[in-house]
């Protein structure tokens, strides 16, 4: 497979798992609303470092990144998904900054789709994150389904994803999320690698992630409300629109879910859901989060080719770069303890 050429759109349009990729790139899905921009860093005139002493290198999961950044879970199972994983996962790792994949329930109930997940041949030294959906604890899936997960793609942890408002929305969707703290807590206790947690882009309250915590998952990605709309993506699926922009705002705005899983002595908060540049990112780092999360601004580029998005990533890290030293935090700890302050939304 030849990744460095463009995905073919018609391609998208084929697959019927690409259906949601296909409305992903749609501008319409996305949320207008910009809850970053409710915040601000006070402007160091003299920020009494070098542009060469900012240092944007972090550890996550035992491994050094350059930057504290994870390309979000996204897709996978499908002739166009594999070409973007690899896409991502290049760039990824030429790049130095953790990737993630998405649900990989498709491929545990037919392993002939198993491929279009595997990326440790072009990406063999950043962290690279299994995904499934905690409801699927509840629909057969248990500790050796999760071991196929970590085990498919030589995983470093296991990301369960939450994703009550988007189940509820599906026509096909599965809605029993009775018990599966317990049950997350149990995988966590008993599987090989760490055990992450995130939402969908409706957010983590400080309630879950402590409950969260309390059974060993101290990985929490809030991906909050601010960026794709599943609300929406799952009503143009389903033909009701009106019942997608009902929920389409519905969740904790991304900084608010930053703030409240800061609050938890532990965990480890990767912070997500509508950010769009490197600014962004250091907002949520200032406002509680160990690592940056992102996916919409890495997925047209995907679409295209490793490059492109190598060059997304790269740009991304530059402002990220460019942000610390404005406010003079010559490290990510130190960009981490910087105050941002609260304004007006224009």
């Amino acid at each position: 497979m030849n990744t460095a050429e463009p995905l073919p759109r018609d391609l998208l349009a084929r697959d019927r798992k690409a259906e949601h990729i296909r409305i992903a790139l749609e501008r319409s899905v996305q949320l207008e609303a910009r809850y970053f921009d409710a915040w601000a860093f006070e402007h160091v005139a003299l920020p009494e470092i070098a542009g060469a002493d900012v240092d944007t290198g972090v550890t996550f999961l035992g491994k050094s990144l350059r930057a504290p950044l994870l390309v979000s879970c996204m897709t996978g199972g499908t002739e166009a998904a594999a070409r973007i994983n690899r896409h991502l996962a290049e760039a990824a790792e030429a790049a130095g900054v953790a990737m993630g994949v998405g649900s990989q329930r498709k491929a545990i109930e037919d392993p002939t789709q198993a491929d279009s997940f595997r990326v440790r041949d072009v990406a063999p030294t950043i962290p690279v994150l299994a995904n499934l959906g905690a409801v699927q604890l509840n629909y057969g899936f248990g500790l050796d389904e999760c071991r196929a997960a970590v085990a498919m793609i030589e995983a470093d942890a296991l990301v369960f994803h939450l994703n009550v408002l988007q189940e509820a929305l599906q026509p096909e969707g599965q809605t029993d999320f009775r018990g599966l703290l317990d049950a997350m807590g149990d995988i966590a206790a008993r599987l090989e690698v760490p055990v992450a947690v995130k939402e969908v882009g409706c957010g983590l309250s400080e309630a879950v992630g402590r409950a969260l915590v309390e059974r060993g998952i101290r990985i929490l990605d809030s991906s909050g409300l601010g960026g794709t709309s599943w609300a929406r993506i799952e009503a143009r699926r389903s033909g009701d629109v009106a019942l997608g922009e009902m929920f389409a705002d519905w969740g904790i705005p991304t900084p608010d879910s930053i703030r409240q899983l800061g609050r938890i002595d532990g965990a480890t908060v990767i912070g997500s859901g509508g950010l769009r540049s490197g600014v962004d990112a250091a907002k949520a780092i200032a406002l509680g989060a160990d690592l940056a999360a992102m996916a919409f601004p890495f997925l047209e580029p995907a679409t295209e080719s490793a490059a492109a998005v190598e060059a997304r990533i790269a740009r991304t890290v530059e402002e990220l770069r460019i942000a610390m030293l404005c406010v003079g935090a010559s490290d990510v700890g130190a960009l981490r303890e910087t105050k941002l302050v609260e304004r007006s939304m224009p």
